[in-house]
C-alpha cells in the first residue's frame, strides 16, 4: 500500500529525482500491526532495512528494540534513544573489538554460528545470551542467504554446549530467507530448532529472524497468517517453548516508502523489439534488490498521457553493463513514454536507500525524505 502522504509530498515539493519518501505514520501502523500479530514476542527491527533516524525514532516510540549488524548501527540506535537492553547483535560475522564495544555499550544478546566467534563472545561478552544460528532445509525465499550463514544441526548442538560451558546463555536462531512467501518455511525452522533444543536440554531463546514478505507485484500471505503458522508450529513441536524473538525489517518499513524516478532515455536496440527505458535510478543507487530480478517493483506513471502500452526493458543510468533492472521479467509501459516522464515505485521503503552506493559513477546516495509525525522533511 502506497503512503499517500509521501505522494503528496512529492507532488507538492517536486524534489529532484531519484528520491525516496518514507511516511513514518505508516511505519508506526506497521509496527502496531506486528505487535498485535505477535503480542508475546520480543521484536527487534532490522536496522539494515532502513536506518533513517525518523524511522528509528518512530520505532523507539512504539517500544521496539533493534537488530544491529555492527558498531555504526548500534551507535545510531543508542543516539536515537534505544535501550541497549533492547538491542540484539544479529550479525554472526564480527571482530572481537566489535563484540567488546557492543558489550561495553550494554548489549547482552548476540547471534553466532562458528567456534571462534563463540569463543570471542565468551571472552569479550561474558554471560551474554548467544543464539546459535542454524541452517534449516526450508524452501528458497525470493532472496535466499545460501550457505553464508548458519550451521548444520550437529554442529549447532556442539556450539550450544561450547557456549554453555563458557558461561554463555544458549539460544537458537534460524532465518528462513528474506521475502519468504512460503508459510511452511517457518514450520520447518521450528521443527529443526525444537529437535536441537531437546538434544541440548533446552534453550532460553528462539530467534526466528525476519523474512515476512511484502506485496510488490505478487500477493503474499497476510501478517496474521505468518503469526498463526508460527504459533501452531511452536505449540506442536516446541512445548514450553523459550522466549520468541523476531527481527522484521521489510515488513515494517517497505510499505511506508515511495520512490520517484525519471526517464533519462528511451532507445531501440534491434533485434530486440522492446524499447529500452533508461531511468535515473538503477541497481547502484537504490534498486539493488533488482539483482537477478529478485524483487519486481511496481512502476506507476506520474505523467500519464494515456494510450496503449508495450513491452520494455528497464535499465539504470550508470555505465556498468550489469545495471539492467528487468530484462526477463515482463514489464509494459505506455508507448508514449519519453525522457522526462516520471514513475512512482510504491513499497520501496526497505533495502533501497540503505543499499545505495556512496558514489558509483559520481551518483550521490539516494536522497531520502521522511514525512509524518516523526518526519524530518
Amino acid at each position: 500500500m502506497c503512503a499517500e502522504a509521501a505522494r503528496r509530498f512529492l507532488d507538492e515539493r517536486q524534489p529532484p529525482t531519484p528520491c525516496l519518501v518514507v511516511d513514518t505514520d505508516v511505519v508506526a501502523q506497521r509496527a502496531a500491526a506486528f505487535r498485535a500479530a505477535f503480542p508475546r514476542a520480543l521484536i527487534r527491527y532490522a536496522v539494515k532495512a532502513n536506518p533513517a533516524p525518523p524511522v528509528l525514532d518512530t520505532l523507539v516510540a512504539a517500544g521496539f528494540g533493534f537488530d544491529v549488524a555492527g558498531p555504526a548501527e548500534l551507535a545510531l540506535c543508542l543516539e536515537r534513544g534505544a535501550d541497549p537492553a533492547d538491542l540484539a547483535y544479529g550479525n554472526t560475522i564480527k571482530k572481537p573489538a566489535d563484540i567488546a564495544y557492543a558489550y561495553a555499550q550494554g548489549v547482552r544478546e548476540f547471534t553466532s554460528d562458528a567456534e571462534d566467534d563463540v569463543d570471542n563472545l565468551a571472552r569479550h561478552a561474558p554471560g551474554a545470551l548467544v543464539s546459535i544460528r542454524i541452517r534449516a532445509d526450508t524452501p528458497d525465499s525470493v532472496t535466499p542467504f545460501g550457505r553464508k550463514f548458519g550451521c548444520e544441526p550437529a554442529q549447532a548442538l556442539d556450539l550450544l554446549q561450547r557456549a554453555a560451558a563458557q558461561g554463555l546463555r544458549p539460544g537458537l536462531a534460524c532465518h528462513v530467507g528474506s521475502q519468504q512467501p512460503d508459510l511452511g518455511a517457518w514450520d520447518v525452522a521450528v521443527v529443526t530448532a525444537a529437535k536441537i533444543a531437546a538434544d541440548a536440554g533446552g534453550v532460553v531463546r528462539l530467534n526466528l529472524g525476519g523474512g515476512f514478505a511484502t506485496a510488490y507485484r505478487d500477493d503474499v500471505p497476510p501478517l496474521e497468517a505468518y503469526a498463526r503458522t508460527i504459533a501452531a508450529a511452536l505449540d506442536a513441536h516446541f512445548p514450553g517453548h523459550p522466549d520468541l524473538l523476531l527481527e522484521p525489517g521489510r515488513a515494517i518499513v517497505a510499505d511506508a516508502g515511495l520512490l520517484r524516478t525519471e526517464v533519462v532515455l528511451v532507445a531501440r536496440r534491434p533485434p530486440d523489439e522492446r524499447r529500452w527505458v533508461y531511468l535515473d535510478i538503477g541497481r547502484y543507487n537504490g534498486l539493488a534488490e533488482a539483482e537477478n530480478e529478485a524483487i519486481a517493483y511496481r512502476f506507476e506513471p506520474v505523467d500519464d498521457r494515456g494510450g496503449p502500452s508495450g513491452p520494455v526493458v528497464l535499465a539504470g543510468p550508470t555505465c556498468d553493463g550489469d545495471d539492467v533492472l528487468y530484462q526477463r521479467t515482463p514489464y509494459e509501459l505506455p508507448l508514449s513514454v519519453r525522457a522526462g516522464d516520471r514513475f512512482d515505485l510504491p513499497g520501496t521503503g526497505a533495502y533501497t536507500a540503505s543499499y545505495a552506493s556512496v558514489g558509483f559513477n559520481g551518483i550521490e546516495p539516494l536522497r531520502t525524505y521522511c514525512v509524518g509525525r516523526y518526519g524530518d522533511a
